[in-house]
């Protein structure tokens, strides 16, 4: 069963969201402490279907440093919470902690498919689904939300910070030569440099991580792979 370290209700209003995202934002850890050598990673990542009616979560575990699929959730709940710029973890995370139920083989690091720490009260995604699990967490944007950046090189491994307010946020990263960036943020209990060197390592071949590559598939389309 998930240990979740904090537990708030999930039927509410945009301002009692927006209130626990303020009250649960100070907890974020923003350094390394991993519960020990990181031998799996997993990605998560949500679509949706009925016309929004149904949420479908997907949820990729893989070793690390091989990135060989050990195991794949998919699951499907009733969507709960309206689209809300801001609050997407209100819509998707209910249904990934029921997915992450139901995995035999909890990673050691999870990378999100959306937003961690660069968020307009720094508590994106992926912060509020590592904070309650009390559990390492990447956010892993393919868009950039807020912040501004300087020019980034076409290289790939280059990376840029993403900053707010003159905060350091997150980094806009190269994964792929001469493709459009990732916009990487901290989830929890992991700093951003170490953040961007697993992103790198999961990241092999294609813009995105097979984590959330994986996870996207699975969660987007109605076959497995």
């Amino acid at each position: 069963m998930v240990k979740l370290h904090h537990v708030h209700r999930w039927d509410l209003s945009v301002r009692e969201a927006r209130e626990i995202q303020l009250s649960l934002a100070p907890l974020v850890i923003r350094e390394d402490q991993f519960p020990g050598a990181i031998a799996t990673v997993g990605g998560v990542d949500a679509g949706f279907e009925d016309n929004f009616k149904t949420i479908r979560v997907a949820i990729a575990v893989l070793s690390f440093p091989e990135l060989e699929i050990i195991e794949t959730v998919v699951i499907r709940r009733p969507t709960t919470f309206p689209y809300v710029p801001g609050f997407l973890s209100f819509r998707e995370v209910p249904a990934i902690l029921a997915g992450l139920e139901k995995v035999k083989c909890f990673p050691d690091l999870i990378l999100c498919d959306g937003q961690g720490y660069a968020h307009p009260r720094r508590f994106g995604l992926a912060c509020h689904l590592g904070v309650l699990l009390d559990h390492p967490t990447i956010g892993v944007a393919k868009s950039r939300y807020i912040g501004t950046h300087l020019e980034l090189s076409p290289e790939k491994g280059q990376w840029v910070e993403l900053q707010d307010q003159d905060e350091r946020i997150g980094a806009v990263l190269r994964s792929r030569k001469n493709v459009r960036p990732l916009y990487i943020s901290i989830g929890h209990r992991i700093c951003l440099e170490t953040a961007i060197a697993y992103v790198l390592a999961c990241t092999p071949k294609y813009r995105i991580p097979e984590t959330t590559r994986i996870a996207d598939h699975l969660a987007s389309h109605a076959q497995d792979i």
